[in-house]
């Protein structure tokens, strides 16, 4: 475990194991924790490295008053500071976005991108199941209702447009909220995405391999994106998990780590 200093602010990450790097990144409002399976399991042919983004688990806030800081940047920081060549990225949501755009900026730095229920900046919500639980938990936020807020977050990004809550498993549910509650506790707020480049309009430059991992039970607008990498990026593909939704690494990790362990083998 330690911290890279990025000049105005920290990231604390955690490393283990030897061999080929891999490093992974988080869902918007978790923290590193949500790789715990996947950390244990690959360390023991790889060396894994796990990291808190800006304003979540053990890493800093973002700059106050807000900053000309970037999450692709600090990627590249702690990338530089611990000596990582052509790290394959394993990125689940917000960690994908990152990612996508980190292949933007610094082309040919990583040798993959294994992209699970990827974000991508510059996208619109559109999905109506989306759309509304936005809304109310904008509501919600305006009225100090803090359990209702988080209610949102795991009705959208766990439970996701196809299931109530009874039916997502309650141990995957638990792990997710206990992560959004240690982010608060540890005095951080709403994620912030930081300077972003818009990476939804640069596809066609993303030449990195890449897999996009969706769970069949997302939201449309996750699928949006992986069908728009899928058709433009052209070293992508796209693979289905069912029975999951947003968390697929929680939610079928034999699966997910199979189709990892495809990906390592071709890149």
């Amino acid at each position: 475990m330690g911290e890279i200093e990025l000049g105005d602010g920290f990231l604390s990450y955690e490393e283990h194991g030897r061999g080929r790097p891999l490093v992974f990144l988080h869902a918007g409002g978790m923290n590193r924790a949500m790789w715990d399976e996947q950390f244990a399991r690959f360390a023991r042919d790889h060396r894994v490295i796990r990291y808190d983004a800006r304003g979540s688990g053990d890493s800093s806030n973002p700059p106050a008053p807000p900053g000309l800081y970037s999450h692709y940047e600090d990627l590249r920081k702690l990338l530089d500071a611990l000596d990582v060549e052509h790290p394959v990225l394993v990125g689940c949501s917000f960690g994908s976005r990152v990612f996508l755009d980190f292949a933007v900026a610094h082309p040919g730095r990583a040798a993959g991108l294994f992209l699970s229920s990827p974000g991508i900046s510059g996208m619109e919500f559109r999905d109506p199941y989306i759309v509304a639980l936005q809304a109310e938990q904008t509501e919600a936020a305006n009225a100090g209702d803090g359990a209702k807020v988080l209610e949102c977050l795991l009705r959208m990004w766990v439970d996701g447009p196809h299931r109530q809550p009874a039916d997502v498993d309650p141990a995957v549910r638990q792990f997710c909220q206990a992560m959004v509650v240690e982010n608060f506790v540890k005095g951080h707020g709403a994620p912030d995405l930081g300077v972003e480049l818009g990476a939804i309009r640069r596809v066609a430059e993303i030449r990195d391999r890449a897999l996009l991992v969706t769970g069949d039970l997302d939201s449309t607008d996750i699928f949006a994106v992986a069908d728009l990498v899928d058709r433009k990026a052209p070293h992508a593909r796209r693979a289905r998990v069912p029975g999951a939704a947003h968390m697929v690494n929680l939610e079928q990790p034999a699966r997910f780590d199979a189709l990892l362990r495809e990906f390592l083998h071709t890149c």
